[in-house]
């Protein structure tokens, strides 16, 4: 079931957003060589515990997951594409680094998640980094009432054509509420003019992410870590927005 939020539970959604935006970037400022991973969810569960939130990833078990996640961001390391499980590493000098996170506040989820570099910057990084995010930003701006999610994917995908990454279709965006991830999948690739038409009232995580030069991806020993099936890089990028009658509100911008 796809639900439709009213403005005023949209309205109650932004302090989640905020919450989410700050923390990220927050954590993203402490992303230097010698970094360890712990050291960051560390970090991040005392920005939970200060701001009384609720962790989604904390307990989180769905299907492609070995048992219950037991940490409250997910930190995925250079071929790392999704749901890095927090570990005993230190981070080297060039390593690109994603970070995915995700609350509840006051009953209220908001998801997001950006990359960055430790220490020098590989301009092929950059580019990979810069794809996710402007293929983030055309799929926001397909996010009008009246449109088709079809038109939200094409956008996300026409942006990972042009740049020559292939993209995965087994991860993508998903709807966001009550809970973190609701009934509603967003690929990042698609036809536009097809799937669900995109009505005020919807909310909805957006997450372009792919490696550099494969689409396959393989799963870490964990049971969570997902990788590029040829070790090549990866970058993620993630917004929460609401679908609102004068177009989309990005809750976590």
């Amino acid at each position: 079931m796809i639900e439709l939020h009213t403005p005023a539970e949209i309205e109650r959604m932004r302090p989640a957003g905020a919450f989410v935006r700050d923390t990220l970037a927050k954590l993203s400022a402490q992303v230097a060589v010698g970094v360890n991973l712990l050291e960051l969810e560390e970090a991040a569960r005392h920005e939970v515990a200060e701001r009384g939130a609720v962790s989604c990833y904390w307990d989180y078990a769905p299907s492609f997951g070995d048992g219950p996640f037991r940490n409250v961001i997910c930190l995925s390391v250079n071929d790392a594409a999704q749901h890095g499980l927090p570990h005993d590493y230190r981070l080297r000098d060039g390593d690109v680094l994603s970070l995915d996170f995700a609350v509840s506040v006051d009953g209220w989820v908001a998801d997001a998640a950006v990359t960055v570099i430790a220490g020098r910057t590989d301009p092929a990084d950059l580019t990979l980094i810069r794809s996710t995010r402007e293929a983030l930003d055309a799929g926001i701006a397909a996010a009008q009432p009246g449109n088709r999610m079809g038109d939200i994917s094409a956008a996300i995908g026409a942006v990972a054509a042009a740049y020559g990454y292939p993209v995965n279709h087994e991860f993508g965006g998903h709807s966001v509420g009550r809970t973190m991830h609701g009934d509603l999948f967003i690929c990042n690739d698609g036809r536009a003019g097809r799937g669900y038409r995109i009505r005020p009232g919807m909310v909805f995580a957006l997450e372009p992410w792919w490696a550099k030069t494969t689409a396959r991806i393989r799963m870490d020993p964990d049971g969570w870590t997902v990788r590029s099936a040829d070790g090549s890089r990866a970058a993620h990028t993630e917004h929460t927005l609401a679908v609102t009658e004068h177009g989309p509100l990005v809750l976590t911008a």
